[in-house]
């Protein structure tokens, strides 16, 4: 019961500060360093605390070292799903086709969109389109633009900074 119990506690407390780990991570990327060092500070408590007591355990087994990696793993997948839930940002979209229709319909769905003219390999007439967007809004013009071209090449970035223009 002793060794269920140490098992479980590893594993919930390391879920929690692995999570706050990748979200202190994603933040730090973000370029926001107040938060960061707040989530940061917890983490490093939490991780102490926890290691100190699964180290310092008179219980010799592996699902002590089982509970402690799975928390790991798990604790790594919930801080990258709160991240994308929680850390707002844009992406830029690069997509390469010939079909001049999707332009319209972009803007149409409320994108704002940069559109150059393109040659392919074999010198056919292409369309380069730039369109930023919230992140929320990938999977949206992501959709649109594989429904009215499904061999259209796309490209997707994180933006770091933007400045004028219009995002959706």
């Amino acid at each position: 019961m002793e060794l269920l119990f140490l098992c479980l506690k590893i594993f919930f407390v390391r879920i929690l500060d692995v999570t706050m780990g990748t979200f202190r991570t994603i933040l730090t990327v973000k370029s926001k360093p107040v938060q960061a060092s707040l989530i940061g500070f917890i983490e490093a408590l939490i991780w102490f605390i926890v290691v100190k007591e699964a180290l310092n355990t008179d219980i010799n087994s592996i699902f002590v070292a089982i509970a402690y990696a799975g928390g790991f793993a798990t604790g790594t997948y919930l801080g990258g799903q709160l991240s994308q839930k929680f850390i707002s940002g844009n992406s830029t979209l690069q997509v390469i086709t010939k079909n001049r229709k999707i332009i319209d319909v972009i803007s149409g769905s409320g994108y704002g969109v940069t559109v150059i003219d393109a040659k392919g390999y074999n010198d056919s007439k292409k369309y380069m389109l730039v369109i930023e967007v919230n992140n929320k809004n990938i999977s949206d013009i992501k959709n649109i633009i594989k429904k009215l071209d499904k061999n259209a090449f796309i490209v997707v970035t994180e933006t770091k900074l933007v400045q004028n223009g219009y995002i959706k």
